[in-house]
């Protein structure tokens, strides 16, 4: 019987799992931590967003590397995966917003009810398991709970080890050690807030959000919503949008935000609101205005106090805001991360060109996206796509 190595028990590996548990092979799931799919299971205490409902082509065209996923998302899709669910007894449904949720919002039930199918397939799962070095296709596994290493071949290997970012959940990126550095595109922090150096008197509004604002980089799309103010700078889902074009910026010169406070009113309509009144002071004219504490603080903190009283220019300060930011919060503390194995070292079934029995899936790979369920879709889709590699291969290579 052919044996298979999975390296990590997250979405990627288990749907690779999945795939091979309909054939006869014996698959091994190592996971150096007592459980699995700890950022499956934390990323879904808030509400599990598992896909987006949107249709499949503007979908697919939020990844920096369409081209590369657009075959699998398209076969493995939000339709897909809401079926899949289903017949893992998990219902779903589609919010206002168009993301998918469990019905129950939580991740755990999935993930146990998914494991059990898996059990009950034969997938052995070895936790606490931690893969030391991988050479060829032989891998020395270290068992933590018995401080024991041991040496193992497999006719194919899967790598679905994570990123790197939340390390302390499992993706501690410590497989690059096995790969050449050629073969990887450096990671960067992706879902991340941004650094901007705020003065004291922003302290007040430190964690109150600048509500129904615009953002955009350049000339780029703009995205609107909400923004909360941190002590280190910005963060939200409208900040993770602009990542994409922040990091492209950052190559050639220093990152720049631009932020409409009041992107339903036109300059002229917003002069007319903020015109001086001699009968109301400053504050109470801006809050008629529109400007709420968190978004007068941004104002006083960013626009020339020579022109407060000069409403034409003021409106178009605050219609087009301009934060020159120090950079993006550390790795660690981002939601996912860009960089990873680059596609060129890879053939189109997942594997590496120069190690047909060895494959990679997941957050490994070089592709990023937003949140919105675009993350875990492509580490389900290339899970998928790298279990039928493996097979495709071992029958190649069946005697």
């Amino acid at each position: 019987m052919k044996r298979i190595a999975i390296i990590g028990a997250g979405p990627a590996g288990l749907m690779a799992a999945e795939v091979l548990s309909q054939f006869d092979y014996q698959i091994q799931v190592f996971e150096q931590k007592p459980s699995a799919a700890r950022k499956f299971l934390m990323a879904g205490k808030t509400g599990l967003n598992i896909s987006h409902a949107e249709d499949v082509a503007q979908f697919i065209a939020r990844y920096d590397q369409a081209e590369w996923l657009a075959s699998w998302i398209r076969q493995w899709d939000a339709n897909w995966i809401q079926n899949w669910m289903q017949g893992l007894g998990i219902q779903s449904y589609v919010g206002s917003s168009g993301r998918i949720f469990p019905l129950e919002m939580k991740a755990a039930p999935l993930l146990r009810a998914w494991l059990k199918r898996l059990n009950e397939a034969g997938v052995e799962f070895f936790y606490r398991h931690q893969v030391k070095k991988l050479q060829h296709n032989r891998l020395t596994v270290l068992d933590l709970k018995q401080d024991q290493a041991r040496v193992e071949q497999f006719d194919a290997i899967v790598l679905a080890c994570g990123g790197v970012s939340w390390s302390q959940l499992g993706s501690d990126g410590a497989w690059q050690s096995w790969l050449a550095p050629e073969q990887i595109e450096p990671f960067q922090a992706s879902n991340a807030g941004v650094e901007y150096p705020w003065s004291k008197f922003m302290q007040p509004v430190f964690g109150q959000p600048l509500k129904r604002v615009a953002a955009w980089v350049a000339d780029g799309e703009k995205s609107t919503g909400d923004i909360v103010i941190s002590h280190y700078g910005l963060e939200s889902g409208l900040i993770y949008k602009q990542g994409r074009a922040l990091r492209s910026m950052l190559k050639s010169t220093a990152m720049q935000l631009s932020v409409d406070l009041m992107p339903e009113l036109s300059v002229v309509e917003l002069a007319q609101k903020l015109a001086p009144n001699k009968k109301q002071s400053l504050t109470n004219v801006w809050r008629k205005a529109g400007l709420d504490s968190a978004k007068a603080n941004l104002v006083r903190e960013l626009v020339p106090k020579a022109v407060w009283h000069d409403a034409p220019v003021l409106a178009a300060a605050i219609k087009h805001l301009t934060l020159n930011l120090s950079g993006f919060r550390p790795i660690e503390e981002a939601i996912s991360c860009a960089g990873g194995i680059r596609r060129e070292v890879l053939n189109s079934d997942l594997a590496f060109q120069q190690q047909p029995y060895l494959f990679a899936c997941g957050e490994m790979l070089d592709w990023d996206a937003p949140t919105g369920g675009y993350l875990l879709t492509a580490c389900f889709a290339t899970g998928r796509a790298a279990g039928q590699g493996v097979h495709a291969y071992l029958q190649g290579t069946t005697a």
